[in-house]
């Protein structure tokens, strides 16, 4: 997707199959162009795409027909409350008005919204917005489902609530889901499978458990002081780094798992956990992009 003083998105290939899949990148990346070509709302300037098995170009009102998409920007009406919307919009995707009503009372009730949704939207908080942009997406109950940033605006506890309802979409309903997100740790929490882009360009993508892969350490936890204990797994000729409380200890090998299990027995530290350390999306992410401007 060429604009006139920007490329969007640059021969971006990429499968992206069923399960919670997150599409992560930095504002500005691409991620909500690629959603709306993905709808069929945006034409792009050269290649193509299909969503179960509808082509963008030519199905679009089919495609449409089948998922949901909550946007990133507020483009909720304030006058109205959420159940007139949801109810609106279940009818609008072809559901007879009882059906839509009950599929409505359903939808808003399993995103959070119980009394509330008899309120005009106006006063709702940012949190019951999304909730009702959630609702919306989900009430036609489609195949998959687009979420452009859900967890904007919230703050720590509603990201975790939010974050939670998604991860249930698909393991509740079978909904599949694409979810973009700038926040890297949100997506290893409930995602299977994440999709990173970075200026319009694809940059991996791979299932969470191969972006998190074992590194070559050990992540030790004691109760006791860790810098006690790093100096007597140091003593013990170990090679030993900080991240946080945990004690990040170079494995050479099997025998490494005795030397620590060892010295922490001897020494009274109290072992909480050992256990070999696997990567953050983050750290692979700062790779990816490190590599590609190299």
């Amino acid at each position: 997707m060429r604009y006139p003083r920007v490329t969007a998105l640059d021969r971006l290939t990429v499968e992206v199959g069923a399960g919670v899949t997150g599409l992560v990148g930095a504002n500005g990346a691409g991620k909500s162009t690629l959603i709306k070509i993905l709808l069929g709302l945006a034409d792009p300037t050269s290649g193509s795409a299909t969503v179960l098995g509808h082509d963008i170009r030519d199905d679009g009102a089919q495609l449409r027909g089948r998922v949901g998409y909550m946007p990133e920007h507020d483009c909720l009406p304030g006058d109205v409350s959420a159940t007139e919307l949801v109810v609106h919009l279940a009818r609008m995707s072809g559901l007879p008005t009882d059906a839509a009503r009950e599929r409505a009372a359903d939808t808003l009730r399993h995103v959070g919204l119980y009394e509330e949704r008899y309120r005009p939207i106006g006063g709702y908080s940012t949190g019951m917005k999304q909730r009702v942009k959630l609702a919306q997406a989900l009430v036609h109950d489609p195949d998959v489902v687009f979420l452009d940033e859900p967890t904007n605006g919230l703050d720590p506890a509603g990201r975790d609530e939010m974050l939670e309802l998604v991860r249930r979409i698909y393991d509740d309903f079978g909904i599949s889901v694409l979810v973009t997100s700038h926040l890297l740790g949100e997506l290893e929490r409930i995602c299977d499978t994440v999709v990173v882009v970075d200026a319009g360009v694809l940059l991996r993508s791979s299932t969470v458990a191969d972006f998190t892969r074992a590194s070559a350490k050990l992540a030790v936890e004691v109760a006791a002081d860790p810098d006690a204990a790093a100096a007597g797994l140091a003593a013990a000729g170990l090679r030993v780094s900080r991240d946080g409380p945990l004690l990040l200890v170079d494995l050479e090998g099997d025998s490494t798992f005795d030397v620590v299990r060892d010295v922490v027995a001897d020494q009274g530290y109290g072992l909480v956990r050992l256990e070999p350390r696997r990567h953050h999306i983050a750290e692979v992410f700062e790779q990816e992009v490190d590599d590609v401007a190299v």
